[in-house]
């Protein structure tokens, strides 16, 4: 039982007395700083505010993890499975196959890409939509020469404003809905979020295609990918002689010798060439190792395991008229040196083709965040072999073994291509390479339209409450195969999902603690003397901050309380100050930690902290400009 139903009210510590709404400011105080501080994953700070909260009697024990079955969570669980399960049908592919062929005009890949994510977004989740066309866009840049930090940051923010128009876009809307249901009885449907949130939506497209693109920063080869593994020029062929100490290693074997994480690509015996992931077996005299290496690693290869460098790839790239034999240089040289260029030159080099390379980025709810190649395991468990780390636009000179990954590393990574693509979804990753779109099988494609718009149609005409609506949608997809169950299972954001379980009964403290009315009395206070109005704006401002340095789903939990106390203390609607919470809480531009979209554009954009304000500040003013008068138009008082 908590404090407030046993009457208390107060607890004594040392001749002094706290109210349980004091102990509710402390744990949310000490809750956002560790959002801020981001030592620790958010899930993990939600929950320690939860435990926090049973201990200190704010939540009954036996209602601590009643938020683990809340519907708004069970709704994104259920978001979260239908939308992995239209990338894998091919509803996305096809449409991101025609955004392909958009050209090179900079205005109209914008304006393609953006309103593209932004209708995505509004039926599936957000960064699932901005995953899917991520990989596009910067195949757009690269094909058309545009720097990708031009599109990766109007990108993400188009994922967000998406996400305002419908209930299910964004677990904000989820959670202000099931709010309003605990309260009134009666929960938002499917499109009442559409009247302000499509206005708000295409305003803000329209600002960032006409005028936001030129605030962002332009990163002119940093983010580019290509120049960052530019792999050319550190690839080094390395000869396995008479006398080394890798003769009858297995390279598992030779990496435990050297102590050392260095990839090896390829293994070529008689001409015939084997990926280094898939050579099992022992080296043997004659082997060419292909490996990419710098002086460091060289040196430590040829002291520890006897190889000798023999190549450098860079020499394949030395121009033909170098090539003539009569010069006067070679002749002053000497008739040995001679003898060693022209077999240089007769060498031929390793071609990496073929050697399945591939780039990724590290999600934000990564299991890869603060962890290394060996504590990950990454050969042995998920068979990948690290080629190198990019982070801040620019490639990590650093060992290997050393690095521990972030959130926004971008990865060069080898492994099957068979199951490169389950191990970076295990791993938490976002493949950006260029890529191929493969269209799904059509009756799945079929199937899966078919199922998701009678989900809609039963939201709709009330017929369903929306978590059983779209769990059955859910539910129905795995039954027929539309998505595999293993795949289903992934679909599921864990950290996402504990984040609201545990933070839905900390927001209700917040509430029966008499927190929220706190708050809002003093609002009250200060804003009596002016129009309700000039409060909204300001419960938009600190709702939308908050955003920026939580996640979003937690500013609408912990927001929603002080909306319903401040209407109430208006003696207004509920609703308006609601699709206040709605709208702000979704605005998080000004920070990459302010929502997962943001940082997974962080890196492959080549972006820095400070660059998200130059486009996000003048963006979320027109949000606020335009959201505010259309919720009193649509939401009256």
């Amino acid at each position: 039982m908590s404090i407030a139903e046993t009457g208390l009210g107060l607890i004594g510590l040392e001749g002094m007395v706290v109210a349980p709404s004091t102990l509710v400011f402390i744990v949310l105080g000490l809750t956002l700083a560790a959002f801020i501080w981001g030592r620790f994953r958010y899930d993990l700070v939600a929950l320690a505010a939860l435990l926090s909260s049973v201990m200190l009697g704010l939540v009954p024990a036996e209602s601590a993890f009643m938020g683990f079955g809340h519907p708004a969570v069970i709704t994104v669980a259920a978001v979260l499975v239908l939308s992995r399960g239209f990338e894998r049908s091919g509803v996305v592919d096809i449409i991101s196959n025609q955004v392909l062929k958009v050209g090179e005009n900079l205005f109209l890949q914008l304006l393609v890409l953006v309103g593209t994510v932004l209708v995505l977004s509004g039926m599936m989740n957000n960064v699932g939509a901005l995953a899917l066309l991520l990989p596009v866009a910067m195949r757009l840049a690269r094909e058309h020469n545009t720097s990708p930090s031009l599109l990766l940051m109007p990108l993400a923010f188009g994922s967000l404003l998406g996400g305002l128009t419908t209930l299910i876009g964004t677990p904000p809307n989820i959670i202000i809905s099931s709010y309003r249901g605990e309260v009134t009885g009666e929960s938002f449907s499917m499109f009442s979020f559409a009247p302000v949130g499509v206005v708000v939506a295409l305003v803000g497209l329209a600002f960032i295609v006409m005028i936001g693109w030129r605030l962002t920063p332009k990163r002119s080869g940093q983010a580019s990918t290509d120049e960052m593994f530019d792999t050319a020029n550190y690839l080094v062929e390395l000869k396995v002689g008479e006398e080394s100490k890798a003769k009858g290693l297995t390279l598992q074997q030779l990496r435990d010798e050297l102590d050392e994480t260095i990839p090896v690509l390829a293994v070529v015996r008689d001409d015939n060439r084997r990926a280094g992931y898939n050579f099992h077996g022992t080296l043997q005299e004659g082997d060419i190792l292909l490996l990419e290496a710098g002086p460091d690693e060289l040196q430590l290869l040829e002291d520890k395991a006897g190889l000798s460098a023999i190549a450098e790839r860079d020499e394949e790239a030395e121009p033909a008229e170098s090539e003539q034999a009569t010069t006067d240089d070679d002749a002053a040289v000497g008739k040995k040196d001679a003898k060693q260029k022209e077999a240089a030159k007769e060498r031929k080099p390793v071609d990496t083709e073929g050697l399945q390379l591939i780039e990724a980025v590290v999600r934000n709810d990564s299991m890869m965040i603060n962890r290394s190649v060996r504590q990950l395991r990454l050969n042995h468990q998920f068979g990948l072999h690290l080629v190198a780390v990019a982070r801040d636009g620019g490639r990590l000179k650093q060992r290997l073994r050393d690095i521990r990954f972030q959130n926004g590393d971008i990865l060069l990574l080898q492994g099957s291509e068979n199951e490169i693509s389950e191990s970076l979804s295990s791993l938490g990753c976002l493949p950006l390479a260029s890529r191929e779109l493969h269209l799904g099988q059509p009756r799945k494609l079929v199937m899966s339209i078919v199922i998701f718009a009678l989900a809609i149609m039963a939201m709709l005409f009330d017929l369903l409450p929306a978590a059983v609506a779209m769990s059955s949608a859910a539910l129905i997809s795995l039954l027929i195969g539309v998505l595999p169950l293993r795949e289903g299972y992934q679909a599921l954001d864990g950290p996402v999902i504990v984040l609201l379980a545990a933070m839905i009964p900390v927001g209700e403290a917040l509430e029966t603690s008499g927190g929220a009315d706190l708050i809002a009395s003093q609002l009250l206070y200060f804003g009596t003397d002016w129009p309700v109005v000039v409060t909204m704006v300001g419960l938009f401002l600190l709702s939308m901050l908050l955003s920026n340095v939580v996640n979003n789903a937690a500013a609408a939990l912990l927001m929603a309380p002080i909306a319903v106390s401040l209407a109430n203390g208006f003696n207004v609607s509920l609703d308006p100050f609601l699709m206040v919470i709605a709208v702000s809480a979704s605005c998080a531009f000004l920070t990459p930690i302010g929502h997962q979209s943001n940082t997974l554009v962080l890196g492959p954009g080549g972006y820095r902290f400070g660059d998200y304000w130059k486009l996000g500040l003048p963006l979320s003013l027109v949000v606020l400009a335009v959201a505010i008068p259309m919720i009193l138009v649509v939401w009256p008082l």
